[in-house]
């Protein structure tokens, strides 16, 4: 499997045509732009982990039923030193490097705690996020950068933390009716504090301002102290509802005191990450005209997310749909020396990743007996009341299987019937593409032999009036080597092929990405 996972990936600036194949859509007009990791080994150095990797975009670009492939690595800092230099300087999360010449990864002295935090590095693998007309691909540091769609060009450097208090912030940011940004962060040992900070970026600023960032116009939102001052919950996205923000502080916790001494120790930061499997996952729901988080403790067991689904308002209550593991073994996996092991043999989920549905009431009977269950949508879900006035949650189950899930996202915060996912079986890469209904439990998927493929972007057509009247798009990673790969795209109805467009490039396995239509790319100046 090195050859998917270890090996670099060429880079293709130019656009490539790719060969259609099938009903193409014709009405189907912008670029589909994805980023992940893409170079591993830099000299006669590698990265010890796959999510390590230099970021490489590629984008698919369609116009009037052709399609056009390119790929172009992000002239990151992380890339510039490190391909100067012919080797890896620039640590990553599951790669310390010795040393790096250029920057002093600590800050000035040990004085203090705030000030041993690592400076992170801007190697923008994960994720593409839109901030008026404007694109930048994001990790999960406080750097983002800003690139070019188009020709996927790398422009400028954006450092959160100029703008507010944070140390890593998520590549999942949400986006509001008015096109503003909502985000979260971590605050790091901040005057004395940890906390997670929600933010909001602009979409667009005053017009006697508009030479000024969007980002100066960035506001907080709200913040939650961490239950832990130097063990804060590590998180991957959050959840958004008509009324509220939904945060979840889980036990998968990053040991502060440990990060700042890694590098001295010779370890990773990510060994600095410890699943507390006998603690609790708490629930914080914020509401977004006041700005206050609900009193009530809410908890339930100890569990492990990477994704949210959505979220929505209902009779009184919160309802929102997770993925969720019962331990933190996914991460471990993606270790390149377990990858490039006999693959099927050796990489096994020991906890399936699992779409779990929770229920919260927030308008209830405060006269309810303990014990009660406070729950009555019709669901299995349930809210017990404690005897101290928490609430302890048991979710629904909807679904195993399945990850990466994306839905229809004018339906975020909204109450929705479809998940578009991939399917895992065995290991933690996917081998199909899947549909689920949450509301009738109905499963339709796509398979073929050799294919792995991508997180699914659902596409609207024009004049959608149903929420999978549309496309679904996927990048399928071909393990026969004999077999080019292409670009998948199905009836979102009924999940039926309707074309390929096959690229003779080797595809890297990518990991998020966004559907930019045709109205929204600006025009390159002649």
């Amino acid at each position: 499997m090195e050859a998917i996972f270890g090996r670099n990936k060429e880079e293709h600036p130019e656009p490539i045509k790719a060969e259609v194949q099938g009903e193409w859509p014709t009405w189907l007009q912008g670029i589909l732009l994805r980023n992940g990791p893409g170079m591993h080994t830099i000299g006669d150095t590698k990265y010890n982990h796959w999510f390590d990797g230099l970021a490489l975009l590629h984008s698919f670009t369609f116009k009037n039923g052709e399609v056009y492939y390119r790929s172009k690595y992000l002239r990151s800092d992380a890339y510039s030193c490190n391909v100067e230099a012919n080797r890896i300087v620039v640590s990553e999360f599951g790669t310390m490097a010795y040393p790096d010449p250029c920057k002093n990864i600590f800050a000035k002295a040990f004085c203090y705690l705030s000030h041993t935090i690592p400076e992170f590095t801007d190697n923008c693998l994960i994720n593409i996020m839109k901030t008026g007309d404007d694109f930048y691909a994001t990790s999960e540091t406080n750097f983002i950068r800003k690139i070019n769609p188009q020709t996927l060009e790398t422009l400028e450097k954006v450092d959160y933390n100029k703008y507010v208090a944070v140390n890593v912030a998520t590549s999942h940011p949400h986006y509001d009716s008015a096109g503003n940004v909502l985000n979260m962060g971590t605050s790091i040992v901040d005057k004395g504090k940890t906390k997670y900070i929600l933010f909001k970026i602009p979409s667009s600023v005053p017009e006697k301002e508009k030479k000024k960032s969007c980002f100066k116009h960035l506001e907080v939102v709200c913040s939650v102290p961490s239950r832990s001052l130097l063990h804060p919950s590590y998180y991957h996205s959050f959840g958004i509802t008509e009324n509220y923000i939904i945060f979840i502080e889980q036990p998968f916790r990053l040991d502060i005191v440990k990060m700042a001494t890694a590098y001295i120790r010779g370890v990773n930061w990510a060994s600095c990450l410890a699943y507390h499997k006998e603690e609790k996952t708490w629930f914080h729901f914020i509401d977004k005209k006041t700005k206050k988080e609900i009193p009530t403790k809410i908890y339930t067991d100890a569990m492990v997310l990477f994704h949210h689904v959505n979220a929505y308002e209902e009779d009184g209550h919160i309802v929102f749909d997770i993925i969720a593991y019962t331990d933190n073994s996914l991460y471990d996996m993606f270790y390149l020396k377990n990858l490039n092991k006999d693959f099927e043999e050796n990489i096994k989920l020991t906890s399936v990743p699992t779409c779990k549905r929770f229920v919260v009431p927030l308008q209830y009977d405060k006269d309810a007996e303990v014990g009660s269950n406070l729950v009555t949508l019709p669901s299995t879900a349930t809210a017990v009341k404690e005897k101290d006035g928490s609430i302890y949650c048991q979710p629904e189950i909807l679904c195993e299987g399945i990850e990466l899930p994306r839905i229809n996202y004018d339906y975020n915060a909204k109450k929705y019937r479809y998940v578009f996912a991939t399917g895992v079986q065995w290991s933690p890469v996917p081998t199909k593409i899947v549909k689920f209904n949450v509301q009738t439990k109905e499963t339709l998927h796509w398979r073929e032999d050799h294919c792995w493929p991508s997180e699914p972007i659902f596409v609207p057509k024009p004049d959608a009036k149903e929420e999978d009247d549309g496309v679904v798009l996927t990048c399928i990673v071909m393990t026969d080597p004999n077999k080019a790969p292409f670009l998948l795209a199905l009836d979102a109805k009924t999940f039926k092929e309707l074309g390929r467009a096959t690229v003779n490039v080797e595809l890297h396995l990518d990991l998020h990405g966004i559907f930019i239509p045709e109205k929204d790319v600006k025009t390159e100046p002649e």
